[in-house]
């Protein structure tokens, strides 16, 4: 393996435009919870080990339990979870594997009924920002310390 550049030091100002995305979602009217449960499932799903360590313990922190940290990669299979949790859950997948249709019309329309649109469109740029930064971790090979 070779040894990577970070994106911050070799392009600082591309970063600052990350970082800004991530302060954008910071002010939103997400809950803690929301916003980590949909870091983790997309950096599951994109086998980001640096952003899921991360995100895991920020979890951790926010008073998420460990047994539904630990479920949530089979969360179809467990009770565990809230309807607007499931919902969020379906949508992280839908995005983060968009190459299979992204969102359904269905999926969608459930999300309407559960989230103001101002709600909504917070939890898709969560979805979108998270992608992004994985596929940032996995492209230069950080690695949880």
């Amino acid at each position: 393996m070779t040894n990577r550049k970070t994106i911050n030091s070799v392009e600082p100002k591309a970063y600052e435009g990350m970082l800004m995305l991530e302060k954008y979602l910071n002010e939103s009217l997400l809950t803690p919870i929301h916003k980590e449960f949909i870091k983790i499932r997309a950096s599951q799903l994109n086998g980001c080990g640096y952003c899921l360590d991360m995100h895991c313990q920020d979890a951790l922190k926010y008073g998420e339990s460990a047994r539904r940290l630990l479920a949530l990669a089979a969360w179809r299979e467990t009770e565990l979870y809230t309807v607007e949790e499931r919902v969020i859950l379906e949508m992280t997948e839908a995005v983060t594997l968009i190459h299979q249709g992204g969102i359904s019309d269905e999926l969608y329309t459930k999300a309407q009924e559960l989230f103001d649109e101002k709600y909504l469109a917070q939890l898709i740029m969560a979805m979108v920002i998270i992608n992004a930064w994985n596929r940032i971790g996995v492209a230069t090979h950080l690695k949880a310390k």
